[in-house]
């Protein structure tokens, strides 16, 4: 089936279920979906306690390289009175017996980054249509395309779990972007401003914050994501800003990426911290790393936008994603949680608070959905993105961040790590729905079942 032909039946499956649910439920959805995770380390036990809950998922394998992990895993399974699964263990690639096992539906792929390519195609060559992947999608461009095709040769779906699409207040400004409020959009902002040194470097017995261990001697993302950091100067982990943004201007359906630069300043944040705590004697003192502290990514649309990313994990600061919505009727900026909508705000020329404008467009899916994303990881917006895998699994249609999403964003990392070798070289960006990005219409937030 090629991709018009699947995108057919897939709006044929949607009208059915508008004209009648119960022939849809009963006809094309899956009962209960088999699900399979590699990697339940702690971002993968998050995603399997939300699996727990549901009445609609029999979580059936797992793989993990780790005992510790797996016996975390196992006892949140028994506190839920579910059955437990099949284990994959022993070496790297137990992973690979888990999905050629023929019995699975979907995958949920929760390992260090440079797995998560070989681990996308091995599960689509297996046969498994549906495969969400923690982020990013893979370390070069070529993964990236790799990954593209092979979803177009299978007609699978790759579903990058990027939750912040699903923050409260990032679907409220999407309502508003969606509604004209900030008029034509001009300029968006975002990044990843986030304090990681306690989790880059973290032996697991020390006081959380104390240690300067990292790799062999490391626990949890300090055993491989620091090694990005000592070897690697790039933006490595766009898509929490990229994400929303995308999605406000409709990259992929009336809109693409056409140009990106980036610029790195000098690397300090990580050595000090090990000075700091470990004193100028620890070995991993004398580590460099090629990350720079700050990363800047600029990118231009077809459109006409303008996008400004930051990679900020090595410095002391608080946390914030720098999210900057700008348009010809106002602008947001959620550093400050503060609004301007020229005309309608209060005072001319004045900042003020966004929360009644985040409560006045509150989207109908945290509406309808509130009730269960109770006790979800970061706020509840870790339950949507399951959620909506899930429910696009049951059904048989695709997911609404899908594969092209997936690759254009998390493309961001290797692109960047180009343009700074090449002297902050502005650089073209791939198209990776090979021209169907002109006809492909926005879907995000709109399906009611979601």
């Amino acid at each position: 089936m090629n991709r018009k032909e699947f995108i057919k039946n897939s709006s044929l499956a949607a009208g059915l279920f508008a004209i009648s649910p119960d022939y849809f439920f009963q006809n094309i959805v899956k009962n209960k979906l088999k699900i399979g995770l590699i990697g339940v380390g702690l971002r993968g036990q998050d995603h399997l306690e939300l699996l727990l809950r549901r009445s609609d998922v029999e979580v059936t394998a797992i793989c993990d390289i780790d005992d510790r992990m797996l016996k975390m895993s196992s006892d949140l399974i028994s506190k839920s009175s579910k059955n437990q699964p099949k284990v994959f263990s022993g070496d790297p690639y137990a992973w690979k017996k888990l999905v050629e096992s023929k019995t699975l539906d979907a995958v949920i792929i929760s390992t260090p980054w440079e797995w998560h390519t070989p681990m996308i195609l091995g599960s689509i060559e297996a046969g498994i249509s549906y495969v969400a992947t923690e982020v990013i999608l893979g370390t070069t461009i070529e993964d990236h395309w790799n990954v593209v095709r092979a979803a177009e040769k299978y007609n699978a779906h790759v579903m990058m779990l990027e939750n912040v699409c699903y923050r409260r207040d990032v679907m409220a400004i999407l309502n508003m972007v969606r509604q004209n409020v900030f008029g034509e959009i001009i300029h968006l902002q975002g990044g990843y401003q986030h304090d990681l040194r306690e989790v880059k470097f973290n032996n697991g017995i020390e006081p959380y914050g104390q240690g300067v261990e990292f790799g062999e001697k490391g626990f949890s993302e300090s055993k491989w994501r620091t090694e990005h950091a000592v070897h690697r100067n790039g933006d490595l982990y766009p898509t929490h800003g990229i994400g929303p943004l995308a999605l406000y201007i409709d990259i992929n359906r009336g809109n693409r990426f056409t140009k990106l630069n980036s610029f790195s300043s000098k690397s300090r944040g990580l050595h000090n911290h090990i000075v700091k705590k470990g004193g100028e004697n620890h070995p991993n003192a004398k580590v460099e790393f090629k990350l720079g502290d700050i990363i800047t990514t600029q990118i231009a649309c077809a459109k006409g936008e303008t996008i400004l990313l930051q990679h900020d994990t090595s410095l002391p600061r608080p946390y914030s994603l720098g999210f900057r919505v700008q348009g010809t009727n106002g602008i947001w900026m959620d550093v400050n949680n503060s609004i301007y909508i020229e005309g309608q705000s209060k005072n001319s020329h004045r900042w003020e608070s966004a929360k009644d404008w985040l409560d006045k467009y509150d989207h109908p899916l945290w509406k309808r959905w509130i009730n269960d994303t109770a006790g979800a990881g970061h706020g509840g917006m870790d339950f949507f993105v399951i959620h909506a895998f899930i429910e696009s699994a049951k059904r048989g249609i695709p997911t609404p961040m899908d594969v092209y999403d997936a690759a254009s964003w998390s493309a961001i990392t290797p692109l960047s790590e180009q343009s700074i070798n090449l002297g902050n070289e502005t650089i073209d960006f791939p198209d990776f729905t090979s021209g169907s990005w002109m006809f492909r219409k926005p879907d995000f937030g709109l399906l009611d079942e979601f």
